[in-house]
């Protein structure tokens, strides 16, 4: 079963070599932290960076370059169920796509008990 997503979420991107934390920006508390969603995918707002980028280190020659998400669609797919702020929930199974080439996903939702439909 999908966990909500919250404040402090884990995610990598598939082009990155570091994980990097959610922000949640507007407030919204359903538990301990701020809950997400679909539309918290602002780059440099609620996702971060990702340490060095594999595709445009490759692009460079090998010459390291910063991996800054370049997201310009939300999450998908999100909970159909569970609206936050008038928009569905973002859940530990969601995506978001960064136009460089990566795919950035969750590994740790940032709640514990929040299962969602």
């Amino acid at each position: 079963m999908a966990k909500l997503v919250a404040m402090g979420a884990m995610m990598t991107c598939s082009s990155g070599m570091t994980p990097s934390a959610l922000v949640v920006t507007a407030p919204n508390v359903t538990s301990d932290a701020p809950t997400a969603n679909i539309m918290d995918h602002i780059p440099m707002t609620n996702i971060m960076p990702f340490g060095t980028c594999k595709v445009l280190t490759a692009a460079a020659s090998g010459v390291p370059t910063p991996c800054v998400p370049a997201t310009a669609a939300p999450w998908a797919p999100g909970s159909p169920t569970v609206m936050v702020r008038k928009f569905p929930a973002l859940n530990d199974t969601s995506k978001c796509v960064c136009c460089i080439g990566g795919s950035i996903s969750f590994t740790n939702p940032g709640t514990v008990n929040e299962s969602i439909a």
